[in-house]
């Protein structure tokens, strides 16, 4: 019900090639069975800036270039998708979506198909682009030690209905989890500036 608003203007009104220059989308997983390689991958990012019938130019595999440098997989432009680990195609897709060079990028659970090391480090681009760039990230996560500190506002939705909101150390309390959750075990704990979360 309602309506949807980017930049004060209802969703239905922009052309889509338009939105695609500014809204990107990186599903939860991206299922890619031929054998392309990152770059061409990342190219299909630049489509919305494409003409028909035309291939990509320099710039936008200069872009494309810049999309992987972003997310530290430059060095994989030219492995095959199929060769790589989970993780690595998860930064490929984030790459993607960062090669349409879009003002808000949609994310569908980022973090579930990453190590440690992939999850810090997509947060920490994430939060480079935000300070340097203004990029609007809006991530849908059960993951909830990825929110806080980074993010800047949170909501805690329960089969639809908004429970809570604000800034992550609002929201991730107790009180607001358990009923998220329907769990009475569930325990958070301030720790140095950071939420821990738990269930006894």
């Amino acid at each position: 019900r309602g309506a949807i608003l980017f930049e004060h203007a209802r969703l239905r009104s922009f052309a889509r090639r338009d939105l695609a220059k500014r809204i990107a989308y990186v599903p939860q997983s991206t299922p890619l069975a031929f054998p392309f390689t990152v770059l061409e991958v990342v190219l299909t990012g630049r489509s919305p800036y494409t003409p028909r019938f035309r291939f990509e130019d320099a710039r936008d595999r200069e872009r494309a270039m810049e999309a992987l440098a972003t997310v530290d997989a430059a060095h994989l432009a030219a492995r095959r998708v199929t060769e790589l680990s989970g993780g690595e195609r998860q930064m490929v897709a984030v790459a993607r979506a960062l090669a349409q060079e879009p003002q808000c990028l949609l994310l569908d659970e980022p973090s579930a198909a990453l190590d440690l090391k992939h999850r810090a480090a997509l947060i920490r681009t994430l939060t480079r682009l935000r300070d340097a760039q203004g990029l609007t990230a809006l991530v849908v996560t059960h993951d909830l030690h990825l929110i806080d500190p980074p993010f800047d506002h949170v909501f805690a939705l329960r089969q639809g209905r908004l429970l809570a909101e604000g800034r992550p150390e609002q929201v991730l309390t107790d009180a607001v989890l358990s009923e998220v959750y329907e769990d009475p075990h569930v325990r958070t704990r301030r720790v140095d500036g950071r939420t821990l979360i738990w269930s006894n």
